[in-house]
């Protein structure tokens, strides 16, 4: 484990390169509120951070309280979500804040453990949610923070290789100040965003340099090719289910016909079943209403 020295001047190092390089996003500024930090957590799980500071405060505008997002219908939650994809996120927000609503008078908990109740709700956003929107001390892991403190742990042989959760969560409750850890979360969130990346790493110009023993990490090795995911016409099924969501969006509210939706050109037996299910799947999500036409769900 790193020494109670080394600890303070990591510390010290990272929080200077992140008062002057960190990123600018509007969840972090002096004046953000509780809700706005809700929201943005939520957008955050499943899209890049620049898109989200885009269309976050179009969201805040239709909804720019508690209150109005929990009262919100299905569809109407599902149109403002345009643009940040994964839709069920936005009825499990919506879900989430008529819970609030309900049953804490509009006030978003600042309990890590009470926030994971809540659906779509899980660990990593519980304690983000009370770190960044309260200034709790809680364990903020993402895949940057991740990265970040399993390269100053130990020396990691390619950029391929991390620490265990256990050994990065030790080493996280060492590390986390005091006063002030949403500053220290955000400074090595941008860390690991911008200098200790993923597949190459900027040790030159990383402020932490002199202190880390994974200083000249070589890139890792090729990686194993996944299997790949369910595709329709040769399109993977998820990118389908956006762009059903999107003709539904700017369709009349009676919604669109089952040959509306279809993709162009004829689907064989194995896509057409494909096909068929992503519908019904979409429906159990509770993205889409399927009968004679269909439609948002309301």
């Amino acid at each position: 484990m790193i020494s109670t020295k080394n600890t303070t001047r990591i510390r010290a190092l990272a929080l200077a390169w992140y008062r002057k390089s960190g990123r600018d996003f509007p969840w972090r500024a002096a004046n953000a509120s509780v809700y706005t930090v809700f929201v943005s957590e939520f957008m955050l799980q499943q899209t890049q951070a620049t898109r989200v500071a885009s269309l976050l405060p179009i969201f805040l505008r239709r909804f720019p309280g508690i209150r109005e997002l929990a009262g919100a219908t299905n569809a109407k939650v599902i149109r403002a979500w345009q643009g940040l994809g994964y839709n069920g996120r936005a009825l499990r927000l919506r879900d989430a804040a008529a819970i609030i609503a309900r049953d804490y008078r509009s006030e978003i908990p600042d309990d890590a453990g009470v926030l994971r109740t809540l659906p779509g709700i899980g660990d990593y956003t519980s304690n983000a949610i009370a770190c960044f929107g309260y200034g709790k001390r809680t364990v903020v892991i993402d895949v940057n923070i991740r990265r970040v403190y399993s390269r100053l742990l130990q020396p990691m042989p390619h950029c391929g290789v991390l620490a265990t959760n256990s050994q990065v969560s030790k080493f996280a409750e060492s590390i986390i100040p005091r006063q002030n850890p949403e500053e220290w979360h955000q400074a090595v969130m941008d860390l690991g965003a911008t200098v200790c990346m993923a597949k190459k790493t900027l040790c030159s110009l990383c402020p932490l340099s002199s202190v880390c023993p994974s200083y000249g990490l070589p890139k890792a090795p090729a990686p194993i090719r996944k299997s790949a995911e369910p595709e329709i016409q040769g399109v993977p099924r998820r990118i389908w289910r956006g762009r059903i969501v999107q003709l539904l969006r700017e369709s009349p509210d009676r919604g669109l016909s089952l040959t509306a939706l279809l993709p162009k050109g004829a689907l064989d037996s194995d896509d057409r079943e494909v096909w068929l299910n992503l519908l019904y799947r979409m429906q159990a999500d509770g993205l889409i209403r399927i009968g004679k036409m269909i439609e948002l769900q309301s």
